[in-house]
C-alpha cells in the first residue's frame, strides 16, 4: 500500500484554491444581463414604420394635392369648391309632385282632357296675378268649374294643406312653375305660411272666390 507525498498534496490544494479565486473574480467581473425585453426596440421600430406608411397613404387619398383653392383659409365660403350635388327646391318639388299630383295632372303636366286641367302653360300657374291663387288652391283645394287654356273642367282639387308642410307646397309649386316649358318665379315657404296664417282653417275655394280675393 503506497502513501502520497505530503508536499504534493499541499501543492495540489494550493492550485485548487487559486482556480477557485480566479473563477470567483471572473464571475464578479461578468457583465450583467440587460433588463427588459430585448425585442421591444424592434417592435417599436415596426410600429413607427407602420404609422409612417399609413400616414403617407392617408395624405395621398385625402390631401387633394394641397390645392390652394381648397385649403385657402382666407377664401370666402361662397367661393369654395362644391363637394357634392346641389339639391334645388324644384328637385324636391318633383318628388312631391310624383307622390301626390301626377295621377291627376300626369307626368307631362297635360292633365286629363275634360277631367283634370293641364299645368303646362296654365294661366293659373304662370300669370303673376294668379301667384297667390295657385297657393290657395294647393292649400285648401278647389271645387266647381274652371277654365284653363280655353278648356272647361268641373271637378274637385284635393286640399293638401293638412298633408304637406309649407316647404313641400312651395317646392312642388316651384317645380310646376319651372317644368314642361313653364317659366315663372319660385314660390317660397314664407309665401305659403303667410297665406295659411291669413285664412286659417277653411274649406275649398271656387274660381269666383279666388278671382275676388287679392
Amino acid at each position: 500500500m503506497s502513501s502520497e507525498n505530503p508536499s504534493h498534496l499541499e501543492q495540489s490544494g494550493a492550485s485548487d484554491e487559486s482556480l477557485q479565486q480566479v473563477h470567483a473574480r471572473l464571475q464578479a467581473n461578468k457583465p450583467e444581463k440587460a433588463q427588459g425585453n430585448p425585442r421591444f426596440p424592434l417592435v417599436l421600430l415596426g410600429i413607427m414604420c407602420a404609422a409612417i406608411f399609413f400616414g403617407a397613404v392617408y395624405l395621398a387619398h385625402y390631401s387633394a394635392h394641397f390645392d390652394a383653392s381648397i385649403y385657402n383659409e382666407h377664401q370666402k365660403p361662397s367661393a369654395q369648391v362644391a363637394t357634392g350635388p346641389v339639391i334645388t327646391p324644384a328637385m324636391l318639388g318633383k318628388r312631391v309632385f310624383t307622390a301626390n299630383c301626377m295621377t291627376c295632372h300626369q307626368a307631362t303636366g297635360q292633365g286629363v282632357p275634360g277631367v283634370y286641367p293641364p299645368l303646362a302653360g296654365s294661366e293659373f300657374v304662370l300669370k303673376p296675378e294668379h301667384e297667390k291663387h295657385i297657393i290657395k288652391i294647393v292649400l285648401y283645394g278647389l271645387n266647381g268649374p274652371i277654365t284653363v287654356k280655353g278648356a272647361n273642367f268641373n271637378n274637385a282639387m284635393t286640399p293638401f294643406g293638412g298633408i304637406l308642410k309649407d316647404e313641400q307646397i312651395a317646392n312642388v309649386l316651384t317645380y310646376v312653375r319651372s317644368e314642361w316649358g313653364n317659366s315663372a318665379p319660385a314660390i317660397t315657404p314664407e309665401q305659403v305660411a303667410a297665406i295659411r296664417a291669413e285664412f286659417g282653417a277653411r274649406g275649398p275655394w271656387t274660381v269666383e272666390e279666388l278671382l275676388k280675393s287679392p
